[in-house]
């Protein structure tokens, strides 16, 4: 996984949990589920860079 990937990701993920985190706060169920997408979204990306690696160590 590239390092552009993993700062790409990471990112991603403390934006959606800010989101989430924020949703919470004010009681917006919305603004939460949006965040807790965007994590999702990171976690699925990150996993599909580690099987690529995984690959290219073959």
């Amino acid at each position: 996984m590239g390092l552009d990937d993993k700062i790409d990701n990471a990112a991603q993920k403390m934006g959606g949990k800010a989101k989430e985190a924020t949703g919470a706060a004010t009681k917006d169920e919305g603004l939460r589920t949006e965040g807790q997408m965007d994590q999702a979204k990171a976690d699925l990306k990150q996993a599909g860079e580690k099987v690529k690696d995984a690959f290219k160590k073959d």
